[in-house]
């Protein structure tokens, strides 16, 4: 069925200047100008239902490379489905400060309210991973900002909360996402500090959430708003979402995920207690934690989450060790501890099998935190970048970017035995780029070696350099 575009034709005001600006509904405007002197844009997004005569929901979207329109996209269907106005920047980054990044958020939070109806009450802010981050900062330097919902990643400081300017924080992750553990303690410190909260697990790793997750986070927020009078209270939307999450509930315990199914009851109360009666719940939880099975899985989880603390604080240390003395003879004790998370992630045991991913997660993630540290000097020290893209190897075999990278550095220093090593590896896991693989940097004497055109001839059948023998 062809999708209708309404277009909305507003007069806006951006500073002294007066433009005509043309907003489409139901689809991303991938660059609307803050103004005609600030070099700044922003893609954003109105539901099919947006009404100039009305007062919305707003959520800012982070992505730390300034792909406003793309981040848009994930929460796109969410939005139309729970009428929230979307607008994310194309100008913050990673590579800048904190406090730009902040002061471009400001100018496109005072665009965005100059030009609609915005609730003020209902402001809020979301991302992922490093976006998320930034998102849970913003309502400590936006006072304006209700709520945050953080995917993949806990809040980016907790030392800036203050229980003095409480916001809705809603965590998203995967049960294997090598964050997760955090997030379950971030939610105690929430609780402590009477911050509202709820942390919403997903069976899946370290990646964005479905659209139907995304949308049952904005419910959350909406049904909030009714609580403290923001907007009118919908029986309807209340009771049938209420049914709906009662059921997933049961579909828990029926599939004997009693713990999951003990969280699920406690997050209904949360949510629901300031709108209807859920007395009847606190037997069900009663029941619950009688029940041997939860008892076992809750010990289980206790036991697994103290291991986990174990493993990662050896990964630490053993890696900071490694990068100071540069010692690739441990290159294969990592090796095998990746062996050993192979073995975890296959176990017939859920949790196992949930913390072999987590760990394997965790431990890319901490290699590519200390490139970057590594990456932070000038000059780099290229000794720790060529062992850390060793072992990126290891932990991360089918990613032929740090192949290229040790071949790169190992042919600039003539160490061609390590380089013709990391060639054939790399050939063996199935690369095929010639044109990249004959223009790699500092490569030019490496590449017409013998040697180097046996293996490319090996594996890819043919060299582009023909092989002389002597």
């Amino acid at each position: 069925m062809k999708k209708l575009l309404l277009v909305l034709t507003l007069g806006i005001s951006f500073l002294s200047t007066a433009q005509q600006l043309t907003l489409k509904k139901g689809v991303i405007m991938e660059r609307i100008a803050i103004n005609d002197t600030i070099p700044e844009d922003f893609a954003l997004f109105l539901p099919s239902n947006f009404d100039v005569s009305k007062v919305w929901p707003v959520i800012f979207v982070y992505d730390m490379q300034g792909r406003g329109d793309k981040v848009l996209r994930m929460f796109v269907e969410a939005a139309e489905k729970n009428s929230y106005i979307l607008a994310a920047s194309n100008n913050v980054n990673d590579s800048l400060s904190l406090t730009q990044n902040i002061l471009i958020s400001k100018r496109m939070f005072n665009t965005v309210f100059s030009m609609l109806r915005i609730h003020k009450e209902r402001i809020y802010t979301a991302g992922f991973d490093a976006g998320a981050r930034v998102a849970s900062l913003m309502p400590t330097f936006v006072n304006q900002i209700n709520g945050v919902i953080s995917c993949g990643s806990t809040i980016g400081n907790k030392e800036v909360l203050s229980s003095k300017n409480p916001f809705h924080f809603i965590g998203v992750v995967g049960d294997k996402d090598f964050n997760y553990p955090e997030m379950v303690k971030m939610e105690k410190l929430f609780n402590l500090m009477k911050f509202p909260n709820q942390t919403l697990v997903f069976d899946g790793g370290h990646k964005w959430p479905s659209a139907q997750m995304l949308s049952y986070a904005m419910e959350i927020l909406d049904l909030e708003a009714m609580a403290k009078n923001r907007i009118p209270r919908d029986s309807v939307f209340i009771f049938e979402t209420y049914r709906r999450n009662l059921n997933d509930a049961n579909s828990l315990i029926s599939e004997h995920k009693q713990l999951e199914a003990y969280q699920k009851l406690n997050e209904i109360m949360e949510v629901y207690k300031p709108l209807i009666k859920v007395d009847s719940l606190k037997d069900s939880k009663k029941a619950l934690r009688r029940n041997p099975s939860y008892k076992s899985q809750n010990r289980s989880r206790n036991s697994i989450m103290l291991k986990e603390s174990f493993i990662k604080d050896e990964y630490d240390y053993s890696l900071e060790e490694d990068i100071y003395t540069y010692n690739y003879n441990n290159l294969g004790w990592w090796n095998y501890q990746m062996d050993v998370l192979k073995k975890y992630k296959e176990s017939p045991n859920r949790m196992q099998k949930q913390m072999g991913a987590r760990l394997e997660g965790y431990l890319n993630a901490l290699i590519a935190d200390n490139i970057d540290i590594v990456n932070l000097n000038s000059p780099s020290d290229e000794e720790a970048l060529n062992f850390l893209w060793m072992l990126k190897t290891i932990t991360s075999p089918d990613d032929f970017t740090y192949y290229l990278k040790v071949i790169s550095l190992n042919a600039k220093v003539e160490d061609y035995g390590t380089a013709l090593y990391y060639l054939e590896e790399l050939l063996k896991r199935g690369y095929s780029n010639v044109d990249e693989l004959y223009a790699l940097e500092n490569t030019a004497l490496f590449r017409i070696t013998p040697e180097f055109n046996e293996l490319v001839a090996k594996y890819l059948k043919k060299a582009r350099y023909e092989i002389i023998q002597e």
